[in-house]
């Protein structure tokens, strides 16, 4: 179970230009759903929230502003 550490130092990293583009297409392509369901999922915790602290004063913006 007593191995040796290794230590290692990558000096160079050959990817061919067109796989890296297509890499980070798919990675750009792959947020926009996960940005939907982050917005879904934090939506709903704003409402959970706001219902168990309460939306506010909403009085103030239902009736009319008298001067």
């Amino acid at each position: 179970m007593n191995s040796p550490e290794y230590r290692m130092t990558i000096v160079d990293l050959r990817i061919p230009f067109f796989r890296l583009v297509f890499f980070f297409v798919k990675t750009a392509l792959a947020i926009i759903p996960a940005a939907i369901i982050l917005a879904v999922i934090f939506g709903i915790l704003g409402i959970v929230i706001g219902m168990l602290w309460g939306m506010g004063n909403m009085e103030m913006f239902m009736r009319r502003l008298t001067l």
